[in-house]
């Protein structure tokens, strides 16, 4: 018989060996999670073990659910079944019984970002009542652009300097890993560069260097019109031409900023993602 509990800030260990019991075969080739790197999600992302449920088959984790909390929203971070226990509902089970502790507890409107190409995923969002807002993408460059700004143009900046002129309000739609909650949680690990011309801020941006030598770019800005545009490309050039080796910008939606810049860069559009939403519900 199957049993399912929300979990406790004591069952970390349980959680990362159920997801990567339950999630990996569905992801093959991705590294596997470390309880290192989920007490990294806590502090950076919000995850909230009292949001996260883990379903048994005896003693053995054959589900799994992560969940983020950052009123008024809770992300479904990750969930996954095990291949040997699908089509059970332990999937559904597992969304529809977040759904209704939150309806109760808050917060109350959920989201969730999907890939594009993960159809069963989709599907059982669909059918729990979830809809299909937004769609995020990719964007990479193998080899960017790159050039020197004149100097003096382009300077170091810190999410503390950006806080008022750089970052997105807390209420901007954004894929999780670009809010403004994210971005000052993960200020430690963040590098940034900005073009201020007098007391305005023209285009700014802040990004990570990878394990695999890419950087991962968090947030884009840009001023209105065109000279914004020729600001933030200036600035992409210039990142390119400091750090060298891949870009990605993962996961923007083109009201952060204008897409077209990043195109003619060398950027190329590669993975898109699905974000969906929901508003907790109490069960039937």
């Amino acid at each position: 018989m199957s049993a399912y509990r929300f979990c406790r800030t004591d069952d970390i260990a349980l959680l990362v060996d159920a997801w990567n019991r339950c999630g990996l075969p569905h992801f093959r080739g991705s590294q596997p999670l470390t309880v290192s790197g989920f007490k990294q999600e806590i502090r950076e992302l919000d995850l909230w073990c009292s949001s996260c449920m883990v379903a048994f088959d005896a003693k053995e984790p054959v589900a799994v659910m992560v969940g983020c909390k950052r009123p008024p929203h809770t992300l479904v971070h990750r969930i996954a079944v095990h291949p040997d226990h699908l089509r059970k509902g332990h999937g559904r089970h597992l969304l529809t019984s977040l759904s209704a502790k939150l309806a109760i507890l808050g917060p109350p409107h959920l989201v969730s970002e999907l890939a594009m190409n993960n159809t069963p995923a989709r599907a059982l969002f669909s059918a729990c009542g979830w809809r299909e807002e937004r769609t995020y993408v990719d964007f990479v460059a193998d080899s960017p652009i790159a050039s020197p700004a004149p100097p003096g143009l382009v300077v170091p900046v810190t999410v503390d300097d950006l806080m008022d002129i750089g970052l997105p309000d807390a209420s901007a739609p954004r894929s999780w890993n670009r809010t403004r909650g994210t971005l000052v949680n993960r200020k430690e690990r963040l590098l940034g560069l900005a073009i201020a011309g007098g007391e305005h801020l023209d285009a700014s941006l802040l990004y990570t260097r990878e394990d695999d030598g890419s950087k991962a770019i968090w947030s884009l800005s840009a001023a209105p019109g065109a000279s914004g545009e020729a600001a933030l490309g200036m600035l992409l050039r210039e990142l390119a031409h400091r750090e060298g080796g891949q870009l990605v910008v993962p996961k923007i939606h083109e009201d952060e900023v204008s897409l077209g810049v990043l195109g003619g860069l060398g950027f190329a559009q590669r993975a898109e993602t699905i974000g969906v939403a929901a508003e907790a519900q109490s069960r039937a």
